[in-house]
């Protein structure tokens, strides 16, 4: 078998896949990330669940990756393939960039699981960019190299956050004064991002923070709060932030797809766009993403698609392991 991880600041998925099938997952279970002291803790809360041997691995994790090693933005602890490989008695366990593992995964999803913002004019033979707003900001690049793709890990989401707009400028003073003179782009484009801005909305109305944000309950999502209001238009400062945030989400994609020049397509991927998908229609989200000046006519023609399928990442780690699992047994093949 096949084990495979998506590895994140709020939840780690793990999941078994069968070899030749990597679409479902034979056993999959949903961990939080902070109920643990480490992935190795993860993995053999899992492990003891699910009778089955396994001869791969890979995990898809929620920051930089260097040398099979990440410390992670939004977690607590260190990912270390080197432990993963002692635990599970690999000699090679994969450790990728989460947006690398949802690039992955594309080629995995069916027509069910995307919905399209905009069909453009796709290049087959054009990179394609992944964004995913979650617990943080994920970026990647998938570029297209002969039968087997080449993936562009970023750490886009921790680069400076350029406003598009007066309003947003003075969002970015808001978030200077909290945080300083660097102002991540995940600072207000992420769940916690869009509490941020559902603050600075509230002070610019004059008004006080209500109780449920006060609160320091972890029963409390305060993000999920701001989007229900926001979407329900029970709260006009929420329905504001939400509004800001889609715009500010969109014009961020755009940037990416700049930067990457994905002609092929840009996957809107993370928790956040699958519980938006009305408010992603609604126009805004285009409109910030097209808004580039002498390269509008250029981004109309760029398809944009939002992914529906929350399991991609670990699609996407399966897919990983698989394919590090062939080559191993073709050396094996050829050293024999």
């Amino acid at each position: 078998m096949i084990l495979a991880g998506d590895i994140g600041g709020t939840s780690t998925r793990l999941a078994l896949f069968a070899p030749d099938e990597l679409r479902e997952p034979v056993g999959l279970d949903i961990f939080p990330s902070s109920e643990f002291a480490g992935v190795t803790a993860v993995v053999e809360r899992f492990l003891a669940g699910h009778d089955a041997g396994v001869d791969a691995a890979s995990f898809g994790v929620a920051g930089p990756v260097r040398e099979g090693r990440s410390l992670p933005v939004n977690l607590e602890w260190p990912v270390d393939s080197g432990e993963l490989g002692v635990l599970l008695g690999l000699a090679r366990v994969g450790l990728v960039n989460d947006l690398e593992a949802t690039a992955l995964g594309l080629a995995l999803l069916g027509a069910d699981d995307l919905v399209t913002l905009s069909n453009g004019a796709p290049d087959e033979h054009g990179t394609v960019a992944v964004i995913a707003a979650g617990t943080g900001l994920g970026q990647a690049g998938l570029v297209p190299t002969g039968d087997v793709p080449t993936t562009v890990a970023t750490e886009g989401g921790n680069a400076g956050f350029a406003p598009a707009s007066a309003e947003e400028t003075r969002l970015l003073a808001f978030l200077r004064a909290e945080l300083g003179e660097h102002v991540s782009v995940e600072a207000a484009c992420s769940g916690y991002g869009l509490v941020n801005i559902y603050r600075w909305c509230l002070h610019e109305a004059g008004r006080a923070l209500p109780e449920w944000l006060l609160g320091e309950s972890h029963d409390v999502d305060p993000a999920a709060i701001v989007s229900r209001l926001g979407a329900s238009g029970e709260d006009g400062d929420a329905a504001r932030a939400l509004e800001t945030f889609v715009r500010i989400y969109g014009s961020e994609a755009g940037n990416l797809a700049l930067r990457l020049f994905a002609t092929g397509g840009v996957y809107v991927a993370g928790g956040i766009a699958g519980k938006l998908l009305d408010v992603l229609r609604n126009g805004v989200f285009m409109e910030a993403f097209t808004n580039k000046g002498r390269l509008s006519e250029l981004m109309r023609s760029i398809p944009v698609h939002v992914v529906t399928n929350d399991l991609t990442a670990l699609l996407g780690a399966a897919q990983h392991a698989a394919r590090a699992r062939l080559a191993s047994q073709g050396s094996n093949e050829e050293a024999a």
